[in-house]
């Protein structure tokens, strides 16, 4: 069918939630990969709560409540200054090689993120990687006041975009923002990183599993929650093919 907008989830899907391991092993050597990958997750799981809770902070806040979490599980010390470093990786992520070059090949339809990101840490991000030249719309779930995967977060695709879920394309490389976005009604496209066969063989030896196989695992593997994605992709690259562009 004839997409007349493709919208974007950030982290994760066009930005590389990963690259933070650069900073958090420079900072704290030999707990850079634990840091990262616990941080991830509870930045995740405070979303979600604090949604559910009814008591909603912007992400910026669950950014740094969730890595003071993870510095005092791991009884790392830090002083202002290396926190700071840690969190400014979150305006300076890294994109996805494929990220840029594909925006550009979509050609004819809105292109936007939709992010559970404050504004001003995703304007800062998009700026700082330059995918405010070709973007149409970045839009915060902050008005909402409540985090994707919330039904209340995807209705601001129509009201920033001017374009009904049936005319939407939405792209996410995370599982549960798939099944949110599937279960709102719009048409969906996952870009499945890791296969299960892939999964599968990196725990067939269960005495060299990394924690970054466990995030894979927990957060990379499609969820049974009853809402598939319309198309399965392996990266980025694939959707101006899958659009016709």
């Amino acid at each position: 069918m004839a997409y007349k907008a493709a919208v974007f989830d950030a982290y994760g899907t066009l930005y590389d939630t990963q690259s933070v391991a650069a900073i958090t092993e420079e900072t704290y050597p030999g707990y850079g990969d634990i840091v990262t990958q616990i941080w991830r997750l509870k930045q995740l799981e405070y979303s979600w709560l604090r949604t559910l809770m009814d008591r909603y902070e912007d992400f910026s806040v669950v950014t740094r409540d969730s890595l003071i979490y993870t510095l005092n599980l791991l009884g790392l010390k830090h002083d202002d200054a290396a926190f700071a470093r840690i969190m400014d990786k979150y305006v300076h992520l890294d994109l996805y090689p494929d990220a840029k070059d594909t925006l550009g090949r979509m050609k004819g339809i809105k292109l936007a993120i939709l992010s559970n990101g404050s504004s001003g840490m995703l304007n800062d991000l998009v700026r700082n990687t330059g995918l405010d030249k070709i973007l149409d719309a970045t839009i915060s779930i902050d008005s909402q006041r409540a985090f994707k995967p919330h039904p209340r977060a995807y209705t601001l695709i129509e009201a920033k975009l001017g374009v009904k879920p049936s005319d939407v394309l939405f792209v996410s490389s995370n599982p549960f923002d798939v099944s949110g976005a599937k279960s709102f009604g719009l048409n969906v496209a996952w870009i499945e990183r890791v296969t299960p066969q892939a999964m599968a063989a990196e725990f067939k030896d269960s005495r060299l599993i990394q924690p970054v196989s466990m995030f894979k695992a927990i957060r990379m593997q499609m969820d049974q929650l009853g809402f598939a994605p319309d198309h399965r992709i392996a990266s980025l690259s694939d959707l101006p093919k899958l659009i016709g562009a």
